[in-house]
């Protein structure tokens, strides 16, 4: 599944930067996560609980900070697995400065469920999916905004 968006944000580049680049700041705005730990400069473990439709699953992810553009593009991947179902994805994300001072955040979003998860079809998934990225930008609005 493929998503992508663009955030206004009324926050200097690198306040926005500094947030996107930190696991544990970052993981604090996506819906159900439980934990996440920092195990180097690039690499993170995250503990996140998702539900979709009837059913709910506990995942562990394995996450990689896989390219760096200094304070303009950062992607993200991470492999995750949960009892009966697994999750790929990679995200990128593009900022810019905004005349006003604030930043332009261009995001997209490589996603793949499989197992059970998967089975509950993509309309199902998409939603749900749509529901918790709009969630993640809304706190991280709040978050960098405040």
């Amino acid at each position: 599944m493929h998503f992508e968006g663009t955030v206004e944000i009324a926050a200097p580049r690198t306040r926005v930067w500094a947030f996107i680049i930190d696991p544990v700041e970052a993981g604090s705005c996506g819906p159900g996560v439980e934990s996440v730990d920092v195990i180097d400069p690039t690499h993170f473990k995250a503990r996140a609980k998702v539900g979709i439709g009837f059913i709910n699953a506990r995942f562990v992810l394995d996450g990689e900070m896989v390219l760096v553009t200094d304070s303009e593009v950062a992607e993200v991947k991470a492999h995750g697995q949960a009892p009966g179902s697994a999750v790929d994805g990679t995200a990128t994300m593009r900022l810019s400065d905004r005349p006003d001072g604030g930043t332009t955040m261009n995001w997209g979003a490589e996603v793949n469920i499989s197992g059970t998860l998967a089975s509950l079809g993509a309309r199902l998934i998409e939603g749900t999916a749509n529901k918790m990225i709009g969630q993640t930008f809304v706190c991280m609005k709040t978050k960098l905004e405040a």
